[in-house]
């Protein structure tokens, strides 16, 4: 990236853009004369990028979501490429988000075939199938934040011409590990619209489930907004959320939160791995639209859909996806975890040291530098 002092970025949800900002931060201590442009959120923001776009706008979950937004998503692209030409930018930044930044890409390599493209925390080919190794093979260089990523890239190297990179897992500088647990139950429902509505029912009757009326809990929100799409969630019930005794609302960290808790109930997403970091237990949710499930299930090819459990290769955390995420497998996996809590908390100090030591997010920064 040397001699370059504009960057387009290009992320689309909450996880890529804590990603990005870990970076941007980073190069910007090294070289404060790199200015970042393009489609970030708040943690971006935060460290300096400067916004096109926000990345609520793509808030979607699932196929039939991201087809209702999609004559958005292909306008957008275009104006993206536009601000790119008319601001002499000659570098772009991807994070995650395959499904709008794989077109994004095609688009620009079509009308600026000079464009250094750098996609960091590719599309997931190995849970979605090798159909996109075409297009990712043409960027200039691809990284990843997961070993067995690496291990997957590595076994079709050789067939595809694809070369990843590999540093270790950037948030690994960000989190404690710890192996204290306390006596709450931490809830964490998303940051979806969508992801939040089908979250919060299955929780509010867990809470007032019999066998669960002794614990206490605490539901981590990452913005008040998110606390709207909960409470909105259950408003046909008469239920306010902050008014129920035994639930405490916090927009916390989940550093300030760890501590606290004897293990989660979270719908899956990064915030299920930044928590194994920190060496709590986690039970993971995940319920979608019937049609989206029906898609999913005739297209995804892992057999886990946690990223501990997938870098593991075995079930660590438990998961309850789609009809199995109901009260009554919820309830009794929280009894099971009552149980094995200490035993989980071992296998994620293993499962951490895997990832690397400490400076990953230094080394990357280094090597984008140098390019």
């Amino acid at each position: 990236m040397n001699n370059i002092k504009k960057v387009f970025v290009s992320c689309g949800e909450m996880s890529g853009d804590l990603h990005l900002s870990y970076i941007i931060e980073e190069i910007r201590k090294k070289d404060p004369n790199i200015s970042f442009y393009g489609v970030v959120g708040d943690k971006s923001i935060a460290v300096g990028a400067n916004k096109i776009t926000h990345i609520k706008n793509n808030d979607i979950m699932g196929f039939v979501e991201a087809l209702k937004k999609y004559k958005y998503f292909k306008q957008k692209a275009l104006e993206y490429m536009e601000y790119i030409k008319n601001n002499n930018i000659d570098t772009v930044i991807f994070v995650d988000f395959g499904g709008f930044n794989l077109r994004f890409f095609k688009l620009l390599k079509k009308n600026i075939p000079s464009i250094k493209t750098i996609y960091y925390i590719p599309p997931k080919i190995w849970a979605w199938g090798k159909k996109r190794i075409e297009t990712i093979k043409k960027f200039d260089d691809v990284i990843v934040i997961f070993p067995f990523e690496k291990e997957y890239f590595d076994k079709i190297e050789k067939k595809s011409g694809l070369n990843v990179k590999y540093f270790g897992n950037p948030l690994v500088d960000k989190y404690r590990f710890s192996q204290k647990l306390g006596k709450k139950i931490m809830l964490l429902p998303g940051s979806r619209k969508q992801e939040i509505g089908k979250f919060i029912p299955v929780i509010v009757d867990l809470i007032g489930n019999e066998k669960m009326k002794n614990e206490k809990f605490i539901m981590k929100f990452a913005d008040k907004s998110h606390l709207e799409y909960a409470q909105n969630a259950v408003k046909n019930s008469n239920i306010n959320l902050t008014e129920i005794k035994n639930l405490e609302i916090s927009f916390d960290s989940i550093e300030a939160l760890r501590d606290k808790c004897k293990y989660a109930v979270a719908t899956s997403g990064t915030v299920t791995f930044e928590l194994s970091l920190t060496g709590l237990p986690v039970i993971t949710v995940y319920k979608t639209s019937a049609v989206n499930a029906f898609i999913a299930r005739k297209i995804v090819k892992i057999k886990y859909i946690t990223l501990t459990n997938l870098n593991a290769d075995k079930e660590i955390f438990p998961e309850l996806l789609q009809e199995d995420f109901n009260v009554e497998k919820l309830s009794e996996q929280c009894q099971i975890m009552e149980k094995q809590k200490e035993k989980i908390v071992e296998e994620l100090k293993k499962e951490r040291e895997k990832l690397g030591g400490n400076g990953v997010l230094g080394k990357i920064s280094d090597y984008l530098l140098e390019k």
